[in-house]
């Protein structure tokens, strides 16, 4: 049986570049496995905002009493671009919470083979959906969906795994960390993702380049 291609990435899922950054590396790792070669993804947490509050208030009126009216208009701007690729961001219904439950609730995931499943789910609720991702209820909900049980993973655990993010000296998102390859950074093209995952397949003698 061919050795998969181990990949962590590290992301949270209210950063637009971790989504972005995510469809891209989920196409690219979606073209290698059709050849034929398992890619195994482990997500690895972070906190855009550690301690934000989890009362679930406007996406665009945080950005801008935090960054300035400029940020809600680079927003929105993003969001057109983001169009281009099969994205749908709804910023103008996008809830600003804090993630460690989300975080939680795909660690949860990993453990039943769905975190890439739940990831893009929970992406996809606060981006397009306006779901409030930091409220319990609806985590209980998307879990259903995805059919994950919960529960499994304390709190005490992935607070450890964020320091150990924190250790490996990660101040940003989204990071891909391929085998051994050097890290790449920020949301990648889908081309640069495939080329290392068939860089690190080929570094192990278990796949040729078609």
């Amino acid at each position: 049986m061919r050795k998969s291609v181990n990949v962590q990435l590290v992301m949270d899922v209210i950063c637009v570049h971790s989504y972005l950054g995510y469809t891209r590396f989920a196409r690219a790792a979606d073209r290698l496995r059709a050849e034929g070669l398992p890619v195994a993804v482990e997500f690895l947490p972070f906190e855009l905002a550690p301690g934000a509050p989890a009362d679930g208030r406007p996406l665009l009126t945080v950005l801008e009493q935090t960054f300035g009216p400029q940020a809600a208009a680079g927003a929105l701007a993003f969001a057109e671009r983001a169009a281009g690729e099969g994205l749908r961001l709804e910023y103008g219904k996008a809830i600003a919470t804090g993630t460690f439950d989300a975080h939680r609730l795909i660690a949860d995931a990993a453990r039943q083979g769905k975190a890439e499943l739940m990831a893009e789910r929970l992406f996809r609720a606060h981006f397009t959906d306006g779901l409030h991702i930091g409220d319990p209820a609806t985590l209980a909900r998307l879990a259903t969906e995805a059919g994950i049980t919960t529960g499994h993973v304390p709190a005490a655990e992935l607070r450890a795994r964020l320091e150990g993010v924190r250790r490996l000296g990660i101040t940003g998102v989204p990071v891909f960390l391929i085998e051994n390859l050097a890290p790449l950074t920020g949301s990648q093209t889908e081309t640069t993702l495939l080329a290392a995952l068939r860089q690190a397949a080929t570094t192990k003698g278990e796949h040729r380049d078609h």
